[in-house]
């Protein structure tokens, strides 16, 4: 019989132990912490806005991946959250606006399993707190769709204005709108009132609904701890009103900030392409026709900077606390915003376009294991590709309806061949718009709704010599072979742009 003398014991023993310790790790379940931003555009210190104020956001792009050329498949909140959250594209939701005539992607999909309710069905714990589907903040409307998540989502009714002048428009707009007298027009603040664009309350970020998101996040992570979760977080802001507390609006003096250069329509642009600015136009301060003021222009620059600021320092408190917690190394962390927004630019406040600022919205993904944190990738990607991203990463089964790809590879491999175009749509005026982004043009086909061969318009913008999508070159002579190929390319679909290995 051999002899095994105590050091050989120990080393077999510590040997064995590490590759326990091994086996154990790498059976858990990785956490998700899905965060949402509304209306947020790529105006981040990460993405190169130096002028920002954004250090937890860059914090958590340092730990993990800034995708750079991200892109929402419908620039409008319900339809891009519909197609992001069921892995599906709008001309399969069937929900192309806000105005779609489906209110909910189940009218239409009764048994779709979403991403949230993908990893509830294998074992997580599925909980929601803000804006994560579209709709009526109550807790009562099915817009918040209740298969998705383990418990009943929160989502308190938000109100919004809490200066002196603020809540003097907002029950003259209540009263207006119910005939309520006296006492009455207080209760205002129990009902979706639009008064001023933004405002700046001298209030801690907890009186917001911000704050309160977060605080329900952090407390929701103390509670899963102990047990896998997607745990899914919605910040209202920095959708319009602009309003933040006042410590983020000093952040940015007047001076400082730089206001959209680039604020006509684009020369030989359709008519299509532009939008009347209908949901701007609903506040009390912005004009209902013509052009904002230049100094109503600077505050609507300045309070959406102050918004963004106000939603970075809530997004830092939950990373401090899964810090806090040690979840950090087990949880993958996503923040993206629905889609972007314009502040002038284009000629066009708002969103729901199909120009590059509407359609471009940030993505940051972490993932402890990840062999290329802190950089950032080229890469085309689309919303429609978090769901089986997801899924990929936690080792879940990829649902056979899904109209996305991984971008998983990316994670470790950020220069890699990947899509040759980017999809994204949006109607106008009884057309459509089906936008294709690829790696130097953005081309846009407007056709007739319901009759897709009835060309109504076309818009191409070569963003190596015009970024600001200022000039349409589409109808220039010299441009019909490109038109003729970016035409074929939008034709074939989003099957035919996928990455090399996966088609």
């Amino acid at each position: 019989m051999k002899i095994v003398s105590p050091i050989q014991l120990f080393v077999f023993l510590l040997l064995t132990s590490f590759s326990n310790l091994h086996a154990v790790d790498k059976t858990k379940k990785l956490n998700v912490l899905f965060i949402a931003a509304d209306d947020l555009r790529p105006q981040l210190n990460c993405y190169g806005h130096s002028e920002m104020i954004t250090p937890n956001i860059d914090a958590l792009a340092a730990r993990g991946m800034v995708f750079e050329r991200a892109y929402c498949q419908a620039a409008v909140c319900r339809a891009s959250r519909a197609s992001l959250l069921t892995g599906l594209r709008p001309d399969s939701t069937e929900i192309w606006s806000n105005g779609s005539r489906h209110k909910h992607f189940r009218d239409h999909l009764t048994d779709v399993v979403t991403l949230p309710e993908q990893f509830k069905n294998h074992g997580y714990r599925s909980q929601a707190f803000g804006k994560l589907y579209h709709g009526a903040f109550a807790v009562r409307n099915k817009w918040n769709d209740p298969k998705s998540w383990s418990d009943p989502a929160w989502l308190n009714e938000p109100r919004y204005y809490y200066s002196e002048e603020g809540i003097r428009v907002a029950r003259g707009v209540f009263a207006r709108k119910t005939k309520a007298k006296g006492d009455k027009i207080d209760d205002w603040v129990n009902h979706f009132v639009l008064g001023l664009s933004h405002e700046a309350p001298d209030v801690a970020d907890d009186v917001l609904q911000d704050g309160q998101i977060a605080l329900q996040g952090i407390a929701a992570l103390r509670k899963l701890k102990d047990e896998p979760f997607f745990l899914a977080l919605g910040f209202l802001k920095p959708h319009l009103p602009f309003i933040a507390p006042k410590k983020y609006w000093d952040m940015y003096p007047p001076k400082k900030v730089r206001v959209a250069t680039n604020r006509e329509a684009p020369k030989d642009a359709p008519k299509f392409a532009s939008t009347n600015w209908g949901h701007p136009r609903t506040y009390t301060d912005f004009p209902g026709k013509g052009e904002p003021s230049d100094e109503l222009v600077l505050e609507l620059t300045r309070g959406y900077a102050a918004c963004v600021t106000y939603v970075d320092a809530q997004v830092g408190r939950v990373l401090d606390e899964l810090d806090r917690l040690g979840l950090r190394d087990s949880t993958i962390v996503v923040l993206w915003g629905d889609h972007g927004w314009h502040l002038g630019e284009n000629h066009i406040w708002g969103k729901a376009t199909n120009f590059e600022l509407s359609a471009h919205a940030p993505l940051i993904v972490s993932d402890p294991r990840m062999k290329a944190a802190g950089q950032k990738t080229p890469a085309l990607v689309e919303f429609v590709d978090i769901y089986p991203t997801l899924c990929e990463l936690a080792d879940l089964p990829l649902p056979d309806f899904l109209e996305g790809t991984s971008f998983a590879p990316l994670l470790d491999k950020p220069t890699q061949e990947w899509k040759s175009a980017a999809f994204s749509q949006y109607p106008n005026q009884s057309h459509m718009g089906r936008s294709i982004r690829t790696d130097r043009y953005r081309f846009t086909r407007w056709t007739k709704t319901g009759k897709p061969e009835r060309v109504g318009g076309l818009e191409l913008y070569d963003h190596k010599t015009d970024p600001q999508e200022n000039v349409n070159i589409a109808n220039l002579p010299e441009n019909a072979e490109l038109v003729k190929k970016l035409t074929e390319k939008l034709r074939s679909g989003w099957r035919a742009a996928l990455p090399p290995k996966s088609k």
